[in-house]
């Protein structure tokens, strides 16, 4: 079954679930390590586009750069916070699947359920 994105960090347990429970399903994603091969801006514009997300919403904030680059500061604009995403991929929250369904970020993981055919 194609169709299937996850955007994803090996070393994370959620991801590694929300991976598993895809392959589970009988879908072979495309996985893609984020970190190793991060967006661009471009792709986090869309990205958020079909998530439904603010920038803000994909801001990971625990083991990142968050506080150390400021981006607490309401005043940073969605362009501000993309860029920073986009120079500091640790900063995207994981794992964020691409499905023919749609597009969700599996926080908590078993949101991945509802993308499963």
């Amino acid at each position: 079954m194609g169709g299937y994105v996850i955007w994803h960090k090996p070393t994370c347990s959620t991801s590694r679930f929300v991976l598993a429970a895809l392959r589970d399903a009988g879908v072979d994603p495309v996985v893609r390590d984020y970190v190793a091969d991060p967006p661009s801006a471009a792709e986090l514009r869309a990205a958020l586009a079909d998530l439904g997300l603010t920038a803000r919403g994909l801001l990971r904030r625990k083991g990142t750069p968050f506080d150390d680059l400021g981006l607490g500061d309401p005043a940073l604009s969605e362009d501000d916070l993309i860029a920073a995403m986009a120079a500091h991929p640790l900063l995207i929250e994981r794992p964020v699947v691409f499905a023919p369904a749609g597009a969700v970020l599996c926080r908590p993981k078993e949101r991945v359920h509802d993308l499963l055919p």
